[in-house]
C-alpha cells in the first residue's frame, strides 16, 4: 500500500438515491483520500454498483452531494441551491474519473490498440501518433502488448477486461472505479486482472473498487466498507474487519463468502 495524503479526493454525503418508490440508497457517507484503495463489499441489491454509477454521473443523484477533488459532482451550488451542470460540463468531469465495469464493453470491430486509443483520439483530442504511443505503454503495462492488433472476439475474457482497464487509464482519470470487474470472469482469469489493479494501487491510483474478491480486499484496500440495503453498515480497516467484524450482518455475510 502506498503513503495516503490525508487531503480527502471523493468525498460523499448523505447520498440518497429513489427509482420510483424504490429507495435504493439510504443516506451514504464515504469519504475516500487521495491515493487510497477503498474496497467495498455487500451482497447483490444492497447499492454498491449504484453508488458508483452516481459517482460517475451514470445515475442522476436523488439528495445528498458527491465531491471529486472539491468539486462539486453533477452540480453547481448558487446561494445554497444546487442546479444541475450542462451535458458538457458533466462529460468534462468524466473525463477526469475512469470506470471499468463487469462486462468489458469494448468496440468489438477495433483492435486492442484501437480501443484504447479511441476517447484520448475522440474527447481529449490528441494526435493520433501520441495516442498510439500511449495506448501501446498502457497495453504493455497490463501485459498484453503482444496483443495489441488482437480484436476483442480474439482475447479471452481476462484479456478483454484488461484492454478495458487500459483504455479508462488512457484518458489519465485521477479516480478509478471498478464495478465487479471480475465477476464476469472464469476462476482462472480473475488472478490476472487483480494484479494489474494491485500495480496500480501500488503506483498510487486513488481506486473505490466494488468487490466480492475478499483476498484483495484484505491484501491491497486500505479502507473496506460493508453495504446493505443501501446503508453502510461498517466501515474501517480491511484485515481488522475481515479478522473481527463489529456487526452481525458483516459476521453473516462474511461467513458466507469467506
Amino acid at each position: 500500500m502506498t503513503a495516503i495524503a490525508e487531503k480527502p479526493l471523493v468525498r460523499i454525503e448523505g447520498l440518497h438515491k429513489y427509482y420510483g418508490q424504490h429507495h435504493v440508497l439510504r443516506g451514504i457517507d464515504l469519504t475516500v483520500k487521495q491515493g487510497e484503495v477503498s474496497v467495498v463489499i455487500g451482497p447483490s441489491g444492497s447499492g454498491k454498483s449504484t453508488m458508483l454509477r452516481c459517482i460517475n454521473m451514470l445515475e442522476t443523484v436523488s439528495a445528498g452531494r458527491i465531491s471529486v477533488d472539491g468539486e462539486l459532482i453533477g452540480y453547481r451550488e448558487v446561494n445554497g441551491r444546487l442546479h444541475d451542470l450542462k451535458k458538457k460540463d458533466i462529460a468534462a468531469q468524466r473525463r477526469d474519473i475512469g470506470m471499468v465495469f463487469q462486462r468489458f464493453n469494448l468496440f468489438p470491430h477495433k483492435t486492442a490498440l484501437q480501443n484504447v486509443m479511441e476517447a484520448p483520439v475522440q474527447v481529449k483530442r490528441k494526435g493520433k501518433d501520441f495516442a498510439r504511443s500511449q495506448a501501446l505503454e498502457l497495453l504493455d503495462r497490463v501485459g498484453l502488448g503482444e496483443r495489441a492488433n488482437h480484436y476483442p472476439a480474439q482475447l479471452s475474457g481476462g484479456q478483454q477486461q484488461r484492454v478495458a482497464i487500459a483504455r479508462a487509464l488512457a484518458m489519465e482519470p485521477g479516480l478509478m472505479l471498478f464495478d465487479e470487474p471480475t465477476s464476469a470472469l472464469d476462476p482462472e482469469l480473475v488472478g490476472d486482472v487483480l494484479n494489474v489493479m494491485k500495480d496500480l494501487a501500488k503506483s498510487g491510483m486513488t481506486m473505490i473498487v466494488v468487490t466480492h474478491e475478499i483476498g484483495f480486499a484484505r491484501e491491497v484496500g486500505d479502507t473496506l466498507t460493508f453495504m446493505d440495503g443501501g446503508v453502510v453498515v461498517e466501515s474501517g480497516d480491511p484485515r481488522e474487519i475481515i479478522a473481527n467484524p463489529k456487526e452481525a450482518r458483516t459476521r453473516e455475510f462474511l461467513s458466507r463468502v469467506l
